[in-house]
């Protein structure tokens, strides 16, 4: 920056670098595009899978966008916007997070175009804001109700997990999440909810998917503590301890010298009737199960092992608060205060080898407001995507359970409210006119990368996707298995209300706040100084 005829001031550090005006912006979008472009081949049930190997060469294979995007080792500030939009997603809808960036992708594309054509980034910024608050409102005629219809959330489980690893046993692997959401929703003053961490989920490879299970109770990565207790029990009365069975440690540093061996006979023999004492307690409350946080001593062990007492040691936090809701026990931090009262109740508690390892089933529990769900698999890496792809389902089935609407899938819904928008533009008039036109031509990304991935001509597809809803079949979207348009709501393919509206939100927000920006200054690798003066300074 040079003054009248001054000398040149510097403002910034040397080594930071400064991008402004249209340049900036271009820099932005193309990032963001790119990012857009590198999970676009995943949307859809013919969407491909990416293979992803970290720097410690571990391989995630997965077609989950915010995974992919979450280990992709992105630097790109803008680029980063984009990965947040996938986070979001994610966190509040469970799935739709390749739709939500491609999306995101698609407005800022659509903006430099317009752009091109002198139209301030302000005036496309508050188009776009208008266009989504329109979309949004117009959201709610689409909706279908699920209100006690469980085939309608089976359906929309199914569509969730079309197009990933677990698709070919979609119908098996949906009514487990049904019957998971079915167990563990409330309705409490006429609001209903799902607390997911309900559904307890454990991974184990060996065996086929079809393996996997819905338990009306808790499953325990865990084994008895001695091979002299039962394996199994009937009419499971469980304790659930949060103390130690073992003999008490000084909380200050003391020291006991012995003079006559009698009095070390003695000590021991106090040791172990306090273990003994210990182990006549949970025995008298009645309990013949002990699920215990803390450590077992071995003389416990031994003494629990003879009364008959199922016993497990060091389990979770989580494991014994999941544990309290199914089985309606108490958990107790003092086995001094433990009474019949506090027990939790099981129909059966069993342990079962499961791959490689024992595990413990604790199940039919009445009312249980906690399951789980054992998922198998042949390999850690299919294990580990049935994972992903059950968390997408029965994340999708909570929502619309919770919400009690659903959309038709296949990009129809996107297609009618990109119909809609083009009528509502010219009621608005103004250069925003433009950009509310270019938000609804950019909602047809959607049906547009569902055809390419099928392998059909995009124009075609889009044409004929437009020619029916003029024609009033709003349900219409592509089918991606023989090419052209079928009804989706004949064909069940649905999604949650939730996910489109949260897209449509998330990826508007993000592309206005790229679009503002116009002055990228970076001092990556920079120190923090005063950064103000010095012959080292940034010239401006």
């Amino acid at each position: 920056m040079y003054g009248n005829g001054q000398a040149p001031i510097f403002i910034l550090k040397e080594g930071t670098q400064r991008t402004r005006g249209r340049s900036a912006q271009s820099n932005n979008i193309a990032a963001a595009k790119a990012v857009a472009d590198s999970v676009r081949s995943t949307l859809g049930p013919k969407g491909m899978d990416k293979m992803l190997v970290d720097s410690m060469g571990d391989v995630v294979i997965t077609n989950d966008g915010a995974t992919i995007l979450k280990e992709m080792d992105i630097e790109h500030p803008a680029a980063k916007m984009i990965i947040e939009v996938a986070k979001t997603q994610e966190q509040h809808c469970y799935d739709g997070t390749t739709s939500a960036v491609v999306l995101s992708g698609e407005l800022l594309k659509r903006s430099e175009d317009l752009i091109e054509q002198n139209v301030h980034p302000t005036v496309i910024c508050e188009g776009f804001r208008l266009a989504a608050e329109k979309a949004i409102a117009l959201l709610d005629s689409h909706g279908i109700s699920t209100e006690g219809n469980d085939e309608v959330l089976l359906e929309v489980a199914k569509t969730a997990l079309t197009g990933k690893s677990a698709g070919a046993v979609k119908a098996f692997m949906a009514d487990i999440c049904v019957r998971a959401v079915n167990a563990v929703g409330v309705v409490d003053e006429g609001e209903r909810l799902v607390d997911l961490s309900d559904i307890k989920v454990e991974k184990r490879q060996g065996g086929s998917i079809k393996d996997s299970s819905l338990i009306d109770g808790i499953l325990l990565d865990k084994e008895r503590v001695h091979a002299g207790m039962p394996r199994s029990l009937n009419d499971a009365r469980i304790a659930l301890v949060n103390s130690a069975i073992e003999v008490k440690k000084t909380e200050v540093d003391a020291k006991i010298q012995i003079t006559d061996p009698n009095q070390l006979a003695s000590f021991l023999a106090e040791e172990e009737n306090y273990i003994r004492g210990l182990v006549e307690k949970i025995t008298a409350s009645g309990a013949n199960v002990l699920i215990c946080q803390k450590g077992i001593d071995e003389l416990a062990q031994h003494y629990l092992s003879k009364a008959g007492v199922f016993s497990i040691r060091r389990a979770k936090k989580s494991d014994m608060e999941a544990l309290s809701k199914a089985t309606g026990g108490r958990i107790v931090t003092n086995v001094d205060d433990l009474s019949d009262k506090d027990l939790g109740k099981a129909a059966r508690v069993e342990e079962r080898k499961i791959g490689e390892s024992d595990m413990t089933f604790i199940t039919g529990c009445p009312e249980a407001k906690s399951v789980s769900v054992l998922l198998r698999g042949g390999t850690e890496h299919v294990v580990d995507e049935i994972r992903r792809a059950f968390d997408d389902a029965v994340g999708v089935v909570s929502v619309a359970w919770e919400d009690g609407a659903v959309l038709t899938g296949g990009g129809s819904v996107l297609a009618a409210l990109s119909r809609d928008l083009r009528t509502y533009a010219e009621t608005i008039g103004g250069r925003e006119q433009m950009a509310i036109e270019a938000f609804a031509s950019a909602l047809e990304i959607i049906p547009r990368t569902l055809a390419e991935n099928a392998g059909l001509d995009p124009v075609t597809t889009i044409i004929a996707l437009r020619k029916a809803h003029a024609d009033g079949a709003s349900h219409a979207g592509i089918n991606v298995y023989e090419g052209g348009v079928v009804d989706m709501h004949a064909s069940n393919v649905l999604e949650p209300l939730r996910v489109v509206e949260q897209a449509i939100q998330s990826a508007t927000e993000t592309a206005i706040m790229i679009l503002r920006i116009d002055d990228v200054i970076s001092s990556k690798g920079v120190s923090m100084g005063d950064g103000f003066g010095g012959e080292d300074g940034f010239q401006m």
